[in-house]
């Protein structure tokens, strides 16, 4: 690899690696959304260099022209090699795995295999999802008070939708979207058996599997018993930062390869090869990188938990296991809510009410807004930790002094 340019380095935090007059000469949606004098802690990016082998695999393919039509096996083979690797899982099979767009229009293609307009699509809020799937109606199982799946309610929620719709299907989000809960190989366990049971099709979103954190362990939920109907999404996008390099993978569990091929060929096609290229060296060459990140975020965990303590007045939240997303709750704050987003309608990552409006009016912070995310979403925001050190303190004192100077009553 003989790539030049403005990259990480693959042993430091990357995190720590731009300051942020280099951050704000950015165009991307995180950084050009709000006013400059705003601290952008809210969209899925980080604010990170690309890995160097992730650029320079980039250099070296624009150095030759090489930005055609994606071809070949190479990522699903990353993919295999980096699960075995980090995971333990021997299971992707690449003669199982279709290439896609990205996770959430793999998710899109994945229900319209399994499911037809009308039928039920299960999800549990508060969790980001594209909701509005081609008709189907969408269904919340929410989230127990501790923020993992509520099996009592999963199962009553399979019973019913299986008596009333043809089809249902069960878009699991594993680690979970905003929570930050990774779910453990029991409760996937006990998830595969209620999905058999009530004959439910699991559809996992895992595209931030490589992003579990200290004190956790990701399990993919291909390999739990009873998961051999089940599809997968993974990507890279998350763990190295590539929402710009369009490329994600389905893996069909191993009673759903035939489904898997009837997905429309020219699916395959709306990857970016250079997203192709980028993700595949993630998968392949990343690991030191992709360590060094997780040591980052872990301090930035421990971090926010200690400002959190100092700053912002009665502001509740579960350390998060995976993922870089923080979920607090600022109901005691009494900055309002919001409305929950209704079932089916889509979520609308820059709409902004309560405690996020709040704190990007008077503190500019920008946050996203809890209530988009469903049931149990208003009157918390989500916070993005995959910044320097310096910006997410700055921030959460901005939000400290901000909510310390707020002195109306309490209002929901």
């Amino acid at each position: 690899m003989t790539g030049t340019g403005e990259v990480g380095d693959a042993a430091a935090n990357p995190l720590e690696q731009l300051s942020l007059d280099r951050l704000r000469e950015r165009t991307s949606m995180k950084w050009r959304t709000h006013p400059a004098d705003v601290l952008p802690l809210w969209v899925a990016e980080m604010d990170v260099l690309l890995a160097p082998e992730i650029a320079s695999e980039l250099h070296d393919a624009i150095s030759v022209g090489d930005t055609g039509y994606p071809a070949g096996s190479g990522l699903a083979e990353a993919l295999a090699g980096f699960a075995e690797r980090r995971w333990g899982w021997s299971g992707v099979d690449p003669s199982r795995v279709a290439t896609v767009p990205d996770v959430m229009m793999g998710v899109v293609q994945v229900l319209r295999l399994v499911t037809d307009p009308g039928d039920t699509v299960v999800v549990n809020a508060p969790v980001y999802a594209f909701v509005a799937y081609d008709d189907r109606v969408v269904v919340e199982a929410p989230l127990g008070e501790d923020l993992r799946i509520d099996l009592t309610a999963l199962e009553e929620t399979f019973r019913t939708a299986s008596a009333t719709s043809r089809n249902v299907a069960y878009l699991l989000c594993n680690p979970h979207n905003p929570t930050g809960t990774v779910h453990t190989p029991g409760e996937l366990a006990a998830v595969a058996a209620l999905a058999r049971a009530h004959g439910v099709r699991v559809v996992a979103d895992e595209i931030h599997a490589p992003l579990v954190l200290t004190g956790a362990r990701f399990t993919p939920y291909l390999s739990v018993p009873g998961s051999e109907d089940a599809f997968s999404l993974m990507s890279a996008t998350k763990g190295w930062n590539l929402a710009g390099l369009k490329a994600a993978l389905v893996v069909a569990a191993p009673e759903v390869a035939a489904d898997l091929r009837a997905m429309p060929e020219e699916v395959g096609h709306g990857a970016s090869h250079l997203g192709v290229v980028a993700h595949t060296a993630a998968f392949r060459h990343g690991d030191r990188w992709l360590d060094a990140l997780l040591r980052g975020l872990d301090a930035n965990r421990t971090l926010l938990g200690d400002l959190l303590d100092a700053h912002p007045p009665r502001v509740r939240w579960t350390p998060p296991e995976g993922t870089y997303l923080a979920w607090l709750d600022c109901r005691a704050l009494g900055l309002g809510s919001g409305e929950e987003r209704t079932t089916g309608e889509p979520a609308v990552v820059i709409d902004l009410a309560g405690p996020a409006r709040f704190f990007l009016d008077e503190a500019r912070v920008a946050l996203s807004s809890g209530h988009v995310f469903g049931t149990g979403g208003a009157g918390r925001v989500r916070l993005n930790v995959a910044t320097s050190a310096a910006v997410l303190t700055e921030a959460v004192m901005r939000m400290g002094r901000a909510a310390a100077q707020d002195r109306r009553p309490a209002r929901t």
